[in-house]
């Protein structure tokens, strides 16, 4: 794939990507946009894939959310709407231009979702949230490379995923009756959901008991939607969440999540969640020792999973000693980070490290 002409690229010759051997560490981070949190009720969002299933469930989850959905992108439906009268376009450009978006989620297939990316880059979307998973490997080599030469020209693209549940900047829910049945009547006025969250288990700070809100960042989708629950079952609100995705080659890493929480005054402290496979977790492990001031819990998946087995995303294999739950634990120990050894413990563990329990 990766044959579209599209305006603006110049593809990189992969021989001179980064050789992956032990995941998204390997290459550079990418840049921090303006807002220390990606999204917020003010980001204007279309969908890539809109008519397709998924698109369609999504796009009208993230509508009556509250999101500023403004319509989609499916190529030779341009000049239709969807069934909740939002405008389609046959291209990304065309839609960015009519709408003035800033960020897109993507739910085209596989084969096609690579392509999808670089032309969402070349529309000057900033943020780019890829939902799609089973992207080939091959296929994000290239487009990442892609889209760090653009950003070492000053493009500022940042790219969550592929293969993840997309990013949540939660508002205080609506007091209309019904709140939530759709655009009209969306489930907050002041939040922003791209992606596949479950946004109603999210709680902005005016609602939580404790008046202190936490930015999560996971590899795990689904343990994402735990850490909301958990942390807002215990009082606690979330600033911003971000799924990163399990992919051995993606966007933003836990480094650059973690930085732009830090830098977060909304942000009280900070979980991440990790897994085996690559080395991303003992990075952030050095970096936060270095660099956060903020309080830090973190949880780290697959301590019982045998070397060379990989379980679930395909960037969970361990390659190496320091691939492993144990060194991962170690090292965001050493770093002063409060670690959950289960899952069930992920909110006890931000509450400690926050000092409130």
């Amino acid at each position: 794939m990766l044959n579209r002409k599209e305006p603006g690229i110049r593809a990189r010759n992969p021989a001179s990507v980064p050789h992956l051997v032990s995941g998204i560490s390997d290459f550079p981070s990418l840049p921090s946009p303006p807002m220390a949190i990606l999204v917020d009720a003010n980001t204007r969002v279309i969908c890539q894939g809109i008519t397709g299933s998924y698109g369609a469930q999504h796009t009208k989850g993230c509508w009556a959310y509250g999101t500023k959905l403004l319509g989609g992108v499916t190529p030779g439906k341009g000049g239709t709407k969807d069934a909740h009268g939002l405008p389609i376009w046959d291209t990304v450009e065309q839609a960015v231009k009519a709408t003035g978006a800033t960020a897109t989620m993507i739910f085209v297939p596989p084969v096609l979702a690579a392509d999808a990316i670089l032309e969402a880059a070349a529309a000057g979307l900033k943020t780019i949230c890829a939902i799609t998973e089973g992207i080939p490997v091959q296929d994000m080599v290239k487009t990442r490379g892609v889209l760090d030469e653009m950003n070492s020209q000053g493009a500022g693209i940042m790219l969550v995923g592929p293969n993840c549940p997309g990013v949540i900047t939660p508002g205080p829910k609506s007091t209309r009756e019904g709140a939530g049945a759709s655009g009209e009547n969306p489930y907050t006025t002041s939040g922003c959901k791209i992606g596949i969250m479950p946004g109603y288990i999210n709680t902005h700070i005016s609602e939580a008991k404790l008046g202190k809100a936490v930015g999560i960042v996971s590899r795990s989708g689904t343990l994402t939607y735990e850490a909301v629950w958990q942390t807002s079952s215990r009082g606690l609100a979330q600033s911003t969440c971000v799924g990163i995705g399990g992919d051995p080659v993606r966007g933003v890493n836990h480094i650059d999540c973690i930085k732009l929480f830090e830098a977060d005054p909304d942000t009280h402290g900070i979980m991440m969640i990790g897994e085996i496979g690559g080395s991303d977790e003992i990075e952030a492990a050095a970096y936060i020792k270095k660099h956060v001031k903020k309080p830090v819990a973190a949880f780290i998946a697959g301590r019982t999973a045998p070397p060379g087995r990989r379980m679930g995303h395909a960037g969970a294999i361990i390659g190496g000693a320091d691939d492993t739950a144990d060194a991962k634990i170690k090292a965001l120990q050493a770093a002063g980070v409060t670690v959950a050894m289960s899952p069930a413990d992920l909110g006890v563990a931000m509450l400690q490290a926050m000092k409130l329990g």
